[in-house]
């Protein structure tokens, strides 16, 4: 199986990838730790919204009827009988030619069906028992009326939204103190390879620190997962098999770096061919991280990247996040590919379509696409500039400056960010 790979596509393999999925888990987490979280269920009103008749603006509640002919030349004298706050309940009911001083987000008295803004009065600064409208008004005039926001019962959330500043303003209106969340998904992380060094390790011949494993974790976090760092794996197929039962056992979700290729170190290689052993996908048509490799063990899913940085990094973004999104709940796991316009000829031929690192820049309403020259699989130190990947399809031509190609984006780009 190692030399006799069958080569699917990267969307081919995240449909695979993303199916037969275990339904995510339910907690409940208090409001004020919600934020960044995804909806577990639909949250409905449990009110009216607004709760009662309320005043949108500071002013006067009337009867419209009241206002008929009034004008800045002829206003209409009217008397007031309270002053209502927000947050009173009016002890007044409006009769013929009364009124009440009201303030914004006031419950409306009884009897009116309009406002009036002070500035449509005489004297609006100054408390009198009569106030003089210098306008005519229509009846529903300048009010928000019972539950014409939301009404009780409606759906105000939706199950698998992340929760944002916005969200936890709408469950704090209705009273969610608790809130129904996804609980995050473990993924547990695991890096294969003798020459790998911890990263407080001295340098030795022969050797690299383990840069993966901290480049992984920040990206399952990201994403709404646990990171659960194990050690790693040797290099004997019944050691490591042994070993991945005990880390399974603690986790939703595995992810390997290292070991997919044709290597005869390559122990994730060799475990596809073991019979207990579901495999998903050994293949697929990209450069790089064409091995990528997924699995299915103890129940378990197994992402197995690639060991190389750069693939390692783009195999995390086309495959691990998408999966770490939809075991939180998350409704859309899958970034959106946009268009662009390269803005370098990129013509290095290639049989799969290839992702380049690189970033976006807005130029007279257009997006353009600047490629990383240090792409090699293996470079890493310019990952962190990296905002998109833009795909040159296969092809021995490649793409020429100016033309257009997909980019898939997966960190806001810096000029969106610039003052």
């Amino acid at each position: 199986m190692r030399f006799q790979r069958q080569t699917i596509s990267v969307e081919e393999a995240v449909k695979i990838l993303l199916s037969d999925l275990e339904t995510p888990r339910e907690e409940q987490v208090g409001i004020y730790e919600a934020a960044g979280r995804i909806l577990a269920r639909d949250i409905t009103a449990t009110c009216d919204l607004p709760p009662f008749d309320r005043s949108p603006l500071d002013g006067f509640a009337v009867r419209a009827e009241d206002t008929a002919g009034a004008t800045v030349d002829q206003p209409v004298s009217l008397e007031v009988l309270e002053t209502i706050a927000a947050g009173d309940v009016p002890a007044k009911t409006l009769t013929p030619g009364t009124a009440s001083r009201i303030m914004t987000g006031a419950m409306l008295p009884q009897g009116a069906n309009a406002v009036i803004m002070f500035e449509q009065t005489e004297q609006p600064g100054e408390w009198s028992r009569q106030v003089r409208v210098k306008r005519s008004l229509i009846a529903g005039e300048n009010l928000s009326k019972q539950g014409e926001e939301v009404p009780i019962g409606s759906i105000v959330a939706k199950a698998g939204e992340r929760i944002n500043a916005g969200t936890l303003a709408v469950l704090a209106t209705f009273g969610y103190a608790q809130v129904p969340v996804v609980r995050k998904p473990r993924v547990g992380l695991l890096s294969t390879g003798p020459e790998l060094l911890e990263i407080n390790e001295p340098m030795k011949p022969g050797k690299i620190r383990n840069s993966n494993a901290i480049m992984l974790a920040a990206l399952i976090a990201e994403a709404g997962g646990i990171p659960v760092p194990l050690a790693g794996l040797p290099d004997e197929l019944p050691l490591v098999k042994r070993q991945l039962e005990e880390c399974l056992q603690d986790v939703d979700l595995l992810v390997t770096s290292g070991g997919v290729s044709v290597g005869d170190f390559d122990v994730m290689a060799y475990l596809a061919d073991e019979p207990d052993v579901t495999l998903l996908f050994n293949r697929v048509a990209m450069r790089p991280g064409t091995p990528t490799t997924a699995l299915i063990y103890q129940n378990k899913r197994i992402c197995a990247l690639s060991g190389n940085p750069g693939a390692c990094f783009l195999g995390a973004h086309l495959f691990l996040l998408p999966l770490v999104r939809s075991l939180s709940g998350e409704r859309h796991s899958q970034a959106k590919r946009i268009q662009a316009v390269l803005g370098e000829t990129y013509d290095k031929p290639c049989p799969y379509p290839r992702f380049l690192r690189g970033r976006l820049t807005e130029e007279a309403g257009q997006l353009i696409f600047w490629p990383d020259w240090n792409h090699k699989a293996g470079n890493l130190c310019t990952m962190s500039m990296s905002e998109s990947f833009g795909i040159i399809p296969p092809g021995g031509r490649g793409k020429q400056a100016g033309e257009l190609i997909e980019v898939l984006p997966h960190t806001m780009p810096s000029w969106s960010r610039e003052g």
